[in-house]
């Protein structure tokens, strides 16, 4: 890896923080980019990752606004945030990654940043949190990511040098649908119920909406090209920690803004344009609505 390679994180929150961290101590050159008080907070105090393995710390380089061009850019801002991170970045990059939960975003980055060549990324289940600006919790293991067919070998490396375990498998609907599909269902169930994943498989009622909704959701993705098997998306949920959450429950329940909408809301607009029932979906989208509006009073 030359040492001229750059990598410019915009949003280094939760998973971007992560990323940035094993970037930066693989010996990469990495720009964060972000907000005035949080790219404060890293330039003085640097990055910290708290992990099943120990305590890292790195030290990037921070902006408020990208001018220069970059090698890649990772665009891991939450769905609420991407119009206005977007306007931090004035440069184009050889490769955009976003790692934005749903199936809406792609075309919105194509064209907010013409010049670049933006390849479709899905990140795994991953727990990870920000203590205080700059100090990152993460309780699963190594990030597994997975980039869409279109992308380039030096993207992937760069990747793989997070220790990130990169994958380059599939088309661009297949990379974004094979997590939506079990995303949309739990991201909603955790956030009405307040309850983790442990829980709800356990729970015999809150088990059988889960099935049925992956079943629709399922359903839509292969009315969108996509073919998914339930029973495959059902045993990722079964090996999943019974202490795992969503970041949605989480916002949620600290009254921030959510990607409910994102995740959930659009795999039921998915579900409407291609016709496809989805009872069970939008059951848990307004239930979990419910829940957001009753946090905020």
């Amino acid at each position: 890896m030359a040492d001229k390679d750059t990598v410019a994180v915009l949003g280094p929150g939760a998973v971007g923080g992560v990323l940035a961290v094993g970037l930066a101590r693989a010996g990469l050159r990495v720009v964060c980019v972000a907000r005035p008080s949080t790219a404060a907070a890293i330039e003085h105090f640097g990055l910290t990752l708290k992990h099943l393995d120990g305590v890292e710390t790195a030290q990037p380089e921070t902006a408020t606004t990208l001018h220069e061009p970059v090698d890649l850019l990772l665009v891991t801002v939450k769905a609420p945030a991407l119009d206005d991170a977007l306007d931090r970045i004035s440069a184009p990059a050889k490769s955009v990654v976003p790692l934005l939960n749903g199936i809406e975003h792609m075309e919105r980055l194509r064209r907010r940043l013409p010049d670049s060549h933006v390849v479709a990324g899905s990140i795994g289940w991953i727990e990870a949190w920000l203590e205080r600006p700059g100090t990152i919790v993460q309780n699963t293991p190594r990030v597994v990511m997975t980039l869409s067919s279109d992308s380039d070998s030096a993207t992937a490396e760069l990747l793989r040098a997070s220790r990130s375990d990169v994958r380059v498998n599939g088309e661009e609907g297949a990379v974004l649908w094979e997590k939506l599909a079990r995303q949309a269902p739990v991201a909603a169930a955790t956030t009405a119920s307040q309850r983790p994943i442990g829980d709800l498989r356990a729970d015999p009622e809150w088990r059988q909406r889960l099935e049925q909704a992956i079943d629709e959701t399922c359903a839509t993705a292969t009315a969108d090209g996509v073919p998914l098997d339930p029973a495959a998306q059902w045993e990722i949920i079964e090996s999943m920690p019974p202490k795992l959450t969503s970041s949605t429950a989480r916002d949620v329940a600290a009254g921030r803004p959510s990607e409910l909408d994102a995740i959930t809301g659009a795999a039921v607009r998915a579900a409407h344009r291609l016709d496809i029932p989805a009872p069970e979906l939008e059951a848990l989208l307004a239930d979990a609505e419910d829940a957001c509006r009753a946090q905020s009073r």
